[in-house]
């Protein structure tokens, strides 16, 4: 029996420490959309170097889009793509199976 190659490529990125959390921070974020400081001050431990990292990868997923608002000042924000929200939309069993049986400290 082989492993399905559609769990095996979602794993591929979720699998990878941070993208599950950073798409689902921008899934609970208005509009879906956060500037970077936002992310970095509400996930804890995350480096800048890392976060900056991640946002790339998860852009070259088609996953999160980078937006560039010009004008004084210049206003980066990142939002999750049609993609992104469907795969943030996905987490919710998991999140729910998560909260019946796993011990987290809240």
């Amino acid at each position: 029996m082989k492993v399905c190659p559609y769990i095996e490529a979602s794993f591929q990125i979720l699998g990878k420490k941070w993208n599950g959390q950073i798409i689902h921070y921008l899934s609970l974020c208005n509009r879906e959309t956060a500037h970077f400081s936002e992310i970095k001050r509400d996930l804890p431990g995350i480096t800048a170097r890392a976060l900056s990292l991640k946002l790339s990868e998860l852009s070259d997923a088609e996953l999160v889009k980078k937006v560039v608002e010009t004008g004084p000042p210049v206003v980066i924000s990142y939002h999750l793509t049609e993609k992104g929200s469907a795969l943030a939309e996905s987490l919710k069993p998991l999140q729910q199976w998560a909260q019946k049986n796993m011990d987290v400290d809240v």
